[in-house]
């Protein structure tokens, strides 16, 4: 009886609900949905957008396709740019390109972050590169990522910490906040992203909005248990929930929210912050008007 409703419940809360973080083919790595397979799915569950990433190719223009095609579905896709070292790193021409194009998302760099390659290549990876770093040999932040931060904000775009240090990310968001950026801490609880919970804490009370994603708990960097108790902590208020789903051999993106949620509802969080973090949040951070 108690697993019928949570997955009642669960299929109920995706209806109006965003996953901003969705990795599909066409890619660079093996995928388990393409972009309109995961367009359709997320149309089928009635939910309100999606957002793709890729880690080395602007999607805005993949987004404004799905939505042309999906015009009447009710579900609308968002792009998002990395500044891997394939645009170039932290390159404000490419930041300008892809805002024009309509990325709603841009996220320092992930896979060549030099955090992340202390940490040795992700499954995948193709290429010998040197890590790219937010800060300059004084420790400081470097011009260009200030110029980052002023066209995001001057496009109503959000910015991610993507794959950087705990130090790098606790210290990009500071400035972003102060500046009047939206700031997104990504996957706090993924092992090499990972931010203390009290430091998720004190960034959430500065404003930036603190991702919680099903992935951590596929690739098991995380209990369910775990995790509920980080949201407990840190309340439904800048919290929202994503799947960062798309590897093959993983749950496609919608069955990963559904399993998410159904978790969440069996550790206790309410179905009430439940639809703040899947509904109202993702649209938010998204600078919709919700």
């Amino acid at each position: 009886m108690e697993e019928v409703y949570l997955e009642t419940t669960a299929r109920e809360l995706l209806r109006d609900a965003y996953d901003l973080h969705i990795h599909s083919a066409p890619s660079h790595f093996p995928r388990s949905a393409d972009d309109l397979e995961v367009m359709q799915q997320a149309a089928a569950a009635g939910m309100k957008g999606i957002c793709i990433k890729s880690h080395y190719e602007p999607t805005g223009a993949r987004a404004m396709l799905l939505n042309r095609m999906h015009a009447s579905s009710g579900t609308t896709a968002y792009g998002s740019v990395v500044l891997n070292h394939t645009v170039g790193g932290l390159n404000v021409y490419a930041v300008h390109s892809a805002l024009h194009l309509g990325a709603s998302i841009v996220y320092m760099p992930t896979r060549d972050a030099e955090n992340s390659l202390r940490y040795g290549d992700m499954p995948g990876d193709f290429f010998s590169r040197p890590g790219i770093t937010i800060l300059d040999e004084m420790g400081k932040i470097k011009r260009e990522v200030y110029d980052i931060l002023d066209l995001v904000k001057e496009h109503n775009a959000a910015l991610a910490t993507g794959h950087l240090g705990t130090d790098e990310s606790i210290y990009l968001c500071r400035e972003g906040v102060r500046r009047g950026v939206r700031m997104i801490l990504t996957h706090p609880d993924w092992e090499r992203t990972v931010v203390p919970l009290e430091t998720q804490k004190e960034l959430a009370d500065a404003g930036v909005w603190i991702e919680k994603c099903w992935n951590v708990v596929a690739e098991k960097c995380c209990s369910m248990e775990q995790l509920a108790y980080g949201i407990r902590q840190l309340g439904p208020q800048r919290c929202f929930l994503s799947s960062d789903m798309g590897k093959k051999g993983f749950d496609l993106p919608v069955h990963g929210m559904l399993r998410f949620l159904q978790g969440l509802l069996r550790y206790g969080i309410p179905k009430s912050d439940l639809a703040r973090m899947a509904r109202q949040n993702p649209g938010l951070v998204l600078g919709l008007t919700v």
